[in-house]
């Protein structure tokens, strides 16, 4: 575990280990749930389909793209345990590929609709 106090700036780093200078990585998704097993029920989305949904969320510049850097503010699920974890799904695209998800940053999906 990492401990950090309530409002205190937790920072992150991801690095894709490959030989091939030319994959960067896209932080796609990023939640926090008060369990380990369960990230639907009660969960807070960070980043959601490349899309930013907490204010106090910061992108930071990394020296190379095979390494993505970010933070947040830190904060506790009320009426719950102390503990917050992370789940992040990252992705893996060629660098300079325009059309590969990396590059087309918030992506707003729409819901399906519901026949009557």
């Amino acid at each position: 575990p990492y401990y950090v106090g309530i409002n205190q700036n937790l920072y992150l780093q991801a690095s894709l280990h490959s030989s091939d200078p030319l994959l960067q990585l896209f932080l796609d998704t990023c939640v926090a749930a008060p369990s380990p097993h369960n990230f639907t029920a009660e969960s807070y989305a960070i980043i959601k389909n490349g899309c930013v949904k907490d204010p106090t969320y910061t992108e930071y510049s990394s020296p190379h793209r095979h390494i993505l850097r970010f933070g947040f503010s830190a904060f506790q699920f009320i009426q719950s345990s102390p503990e917050v974890y992370l789940r992040c799904e990252l992705v893996v695209c060629r660098a300079y590929d325009y059309s590969s998800r990396c590059y087309q940053g918030c992506v707003h999906r729409s819901k399906r609709e519901t026949s009557p």
